[in-house]
């Protein structure tokens, strides 16, 4: 199951690593600061979603890609509109005449819109973009892919939701039959849907569909990370399409809810409304993060209480 830690301190800029369990791959939502994150953990990601770049959501890149210089593998960077510029400037800002030019790879993936992503490659020691392709998807590997939504924030604001790919397991005690390579023909079988498919089990050939009675179909993990959006109903509607009974939300509550006239001026959510669409949304585990630097800890303890008041509401 996919797990997410918050790796920046109270009153600091965000920053959420999600890690694949058994895999050593990981994933980072946003780099704002990140005390908690250590030099292992950065090199072990191989995919940034960036929500927007504001820059208590992006200052921090330079020291996650300090640590990634050097490795030569490639890295995806996912975010809104002018990424691809963005990250290219950064890059562009130091000297680069010692780096060469297998160092690393960044392949950017610009949301244009919810149908197109242009995909971009920098390389160092110049860092000049190229424009690959653009494709219909964000992204997938081989444990998650990803979902996205637009969300408001007086800027484009993404939301991710990182779902993990269904599994398939074999109820070995209704089968009556040893366990063997046969197996994993049979799952194959079944995730592909080739039912006339024959598989051999102790001399004996069946076709696969006999046999898919021995399978269960296991649902993939649902995380998802809503930063910065104002709270109004076209960011909600989104919201409810994408993270619609997810497992697990991390969502944005910046403001208590005495505030929520600073939400609305600043585009920002507030305690009761995060709470609320979460609930709107039958999310079974719902988290408000991301507090105003104003608050003290008894302020963001009123926070959550509002938060989880509106989450649990019948």
């Amino acid at each position: 199951m996919i797990q997410a830690e918050i790796k920046s301190l109270l009153k600091e800029d965000i920053s959420i690593l999600i890690k694949i369990p058994n895999s050593g791959k990981h994933y980072l939502c946003d780099c704002g600061e990140a005390s908690l994150l250590t030099v292992k953990e950065v090199q072990s990601i191989s995919a940034i979603f960036i929500s927007h770049t504001h820059i208590d959501h992006f200052s921090n890149f330079d020291g996650i890609f300090r640590h990634q210089i050097g490795s030569g593998e490639k890295v995806v960077i996912c975010g809104p509109k002018n990424i691809h510029q963005q990250v290219e400037s950064r890059l562009k800002s130091y000297t680069w005449n010692l780096i060469d030019e297998k160092a690393i790879e960044y392949e950017i993936r610009e949301i244009v819109s919810e149908e197109e992503i242009n995909i971009y490659t920098l390389r160092p020691p110049h860092w000049n973009l190229e424009l690959a392709k653009a494709q219909n998807f964000l992204f997938e590997d081989e444990y998650v892919n990803v979902d996205f939504a637009i969300l408001d924030h007086k800027t484009d604001s993404i939301a991710y939701l990182f779902k993990e790919k269904d599994s398939v397991s074999f109820n070995e005690n209704i089968s009556g039959f040893r366990k063997g390579k046969w197996v994993s023909e049979l799952k194959t079988a079944f995730e592909n849907n080739t039912a006339d498919k024959e598989i051999e089990i102790e001399e004996t050939v069946y076709k696969a569909g006999d046999l898919f009675h021995l399978l269960t179909r296991n649902a993939g993990y649902k995380l998802g990370v809503i930063m910065d959006h104002a709270a109004d109903e076209g960011n909600y509607k989104k919201i409810r399409t994408v993270f619609g009974g997810a497992d697990k939300v991390y969502i944005e509550s910046f403001y208590k809810d005495t505030d929520q006239e600073f939400a609305k001026i600043n585009y920002h959510s507030f305690a009761s409304a995060s709470g609320q669409i979460m609930n709107e949304c039958q999310v079974k585990e719902a988290v408000p993060i991301h507090f105003s630097r104003r608050y003290t800890e008894s302020d963001q303890a009123e926070i959550e209480t509002a938060f989880y008041k509106a989450f649990h509401k019948n």
